[in-house]
């Protein structure tokens, strides 16, 4: 990561008035707390607002370099919404990201906006047969298609039957109880849905080339032939 990159990082999660410790924005950005100290150092000396010490933490006062955010009373309730539901049932990663959303969200509305936002009654409890290795195995996935990265997956049918499938990943889609992965199967040379939570065992393979005709859109067009849907 290049440094103007890292401290542009560091002001983000210096934003919505938390107090953070170089020991987590270490951990965050992968580098030592040295650097931290150096970083912090180097923006409060360009006059950006930090306060705090090291061994205590910083945190950012209000107010500064806040793009103004005009949403809409619905476009609130749709935003807080939808990041509680990654949060209860996406990936690890995805869930940490709607967190972080939603307080970096709320730093940057106006008064009457945030209250909207605090008083949205929309909740999402994740289900107990949602593993945190089925969570974890969605970020991966989600990273596979869009490096479009080959996965090779041991996969069980719901007759029983398991076997291995390379895929070329082109979607993830939740259906309420089970998140489905689209994907071109180079075994059957054709488009196929997997549940995720049936995945016994999966790794990264080798990148592929885009097809037109193993396509996401190319996907979509055979539905709209055949009237197919993804398995439940």
């Amino acid at each position: 990561m290049r440094r103007a990159d890292r401290l542009f990082q560091i002001v983000q999660f210096l934003r919505g008035g938390r107090l953070v410790t170089a020991a987590q924005l270490a951990a965050k950005l992968e580098v030592s707390e040295r650097t931290i100290y150096r970083d912090i150092a180097d923006l409060i000396g360009s006059g950006v607002p930090v306060e705090g010490e090291a061994g205590v933490g910083y945190v950012m006062r209000g107010g500064y370099d806040l793009p103004p955010l005009m949403f809409s009373q619905d476009e609130i309730v749709a935003l807080v919404a939808g990041a509680r539901l990654i949060r209860a049932w996406g990936g690890l990663s995805m869930a940490a990201a709607a967190e972080e959303a939603l307080v970096k969200i709320n730093s940057v509305l106006p008064a009457p906006a945030r209250d909207r936002s605090e008083r949205v009654q929309i909740h999402a409890f994740p289900f107990s047969q949602m593993s945190d290795v089925v969570r974890d195995r969605l970020d991966r996935i989600e990273a596979a298609i869009h490096a479009r990265a080959r996965l090779i997956v041991h996969y069980a049918k719901e007759s029983g039957v398991a076997e291995d499938r390379c895929l070329r990943p082109l979607g993830l889609y939740f259906w309420g109880k089970v998140w489905t992965l689209v994907a071109w199967c180079e075994l059957r040379e054709d488009f196929r849905s997997f549940r995720v939570d049936r995945m016994t065992r999966m790794e990264v393979g080798d990148p592929f080339r885009e097809e037109r005709d193993k396509s996401l859109k190319a996907y979509y067009d055979t539905q709209r032939l055949h009237g197919d849907h993804p398995p439940h």
